[in-house]
């Protein structure tokens, strides 16, 4: 009999890769999502979509909600995707006999997902990070004094409340800083990386530079040759952790080729799309499968709507329009694919939910498809 496997988002193009190499493989998919409408529920690979209470507010209810789920659906695999992922990670007590979660305990993820906690354990690990404090620290003070800093909420995602300043900025009111971190702004290029571990080993890791923007969140990426420094910081994590699961960091790679981790996503990212869906799949569903993790061949990837927005707003931008208009026209799209080929058009309505407030509301598309999964650093 086939399998079935839960996925607890369907919003996010990642979300279909990981229901079409789950389907390749012969499992049954189903997808838990607090949206009506998204952009999996358009997929000829998902059996069934279920609508669910949003972890960010109501992060009990959503547990509950899932534990239906999974009884109900007769599910054998639960797969987290996004943001949404410290909250699933809150299923590991209680799960029941045979039903495996693909995801660290709750403890693990937070020591990544929280920036001054990541920062303070790669350097408990000897891995290369920039100096990073509380923002109502003595030294948080002295680092925004003497050097130019960014700011940021420790348990902020999609660059949300991320903001740059030059040395000697004042820092916040003492009561505005709560939950704020500040850490050294480091000059150089951006760099992301995306991998799958397995009990401390490193099965495939992609690394890739955003080329269209929108805020801080890439629309458009190209993925690069393997990188020696990431390879050897993921490498090093890996060993050193025993880790399993997803894990993407950001670097700041300097003008030596030396890199920084600036920050850590303890989940599925961009990353994914350059990867075989199918082998992505393998990898979770079998723990003991030793087959590659192979790459696809396209180099170049977007996600077309979000970068049309992005070169409409750069229509009076001479040179960034041709910029974003040869990147759009180059790349493929994460979505399109001749065997599921009606979630591609109909994507302006499944993402209306998204698009939605990003329009009417000046609201960034990171902020919109993430505000009611985010992790708030309260817990359940």
């Amino acid at each position: 009999m086939s399998k079935t496997v839960l996925l607890t988002l369907g919003r996010m193009p990642k979300s279909l890769d990981l229901a079409r190499g789950f389907h390749a493989l012969g499992w049954r998919v189903v997808v838990a999502e607090p949206f009506a409408w998204h952009l999996c529920r358009a997929s000829r690979t998902v059996s069934k979509s279920l609508r669910v209470r949003a972890p960010a507010r109501d992060p009990d209810g959503y547990l509950d909600d899932l534990r239906k789920v999974i009884e109900r659906e007769r599910i054998d695999l639960v797969v987290p995707v996004s943001e949404e992922t410290l909250h699933v990670a809150g299923l590991t007590e209680g799960l029941a006999a045979g039903v495996r979660l693909y995801a660290p305990p709750r403890a693990a993820l937070l020591e990544l997902h929280d920036k001054l906690m990541f920062a303070r354990k790669m350097r408990a690990l000897a891995l290369p990070v920039p100096e990073t404090h509380p923002a109502d620290s003595d030294a948080g003070k002295t680092l925004a004094a003497d050097r130019a800093y960014v700011l940021k909420p420790a348990n902020s995602c999609a660059g949300l409340g991320v903001s740059m300043h030059a040395a000697g900025t004042p820092l916040p009111e003492r009561g505005a800083r709560r939950d704020l971190v500040v850490q050294e702004r480091l000059d150089g290029r951006l760099l992301s990386s995306f991998s799958m571990l397995r009990a401390g080993r490193v099965l495939v890791t992609s690394v890739y530079r955003g080329v269209v923007m929108s805020g801080t969140v890439a629309v458009c990426f190209e993925r690069l040759a393997e990188h020696a420094g990431i390879a050897d910081f993921a490498a090093s994590f890996a060993s050193k952790t025993g880790y399993s699961g997803f894990v993407s960091f950001d670097f700041v790679e300097d003008d030596a080729g030396r890199v920084q981790a600036i920050e850590c996503n303890p989940r599925v990212t961009s990353g994914i799309h350059f990867l075989e869906a199918e082998d992505v799949a393998r990898a979770i569903a079998e723990p003991d499968a030793d087959g590659p993790v192979r790459f696809r061949p396209q180099t170049l990837m977007q996600q077309f709507y979000p970068c049309l927005i992005e070169w409409q707003a750069a229509m009076f931008n001479g040179r960034e329009r041709g910029m974003k208009w040869r990147a759009m026209r180059e790349a493929r799209d994460v979505t399109w694919d001749p065997r599921d080929p009606l979630v591609f058009p109909t994507m302006t309505f499944t993402s209306y939910p998204i698009l939605v407030p990003a329009v009417f509301k000046g609201k960034s598309m990171g902020e919109t498809a993430t505000e009611d999964i985010l992790w708030s650093g309260a817990g359940t």
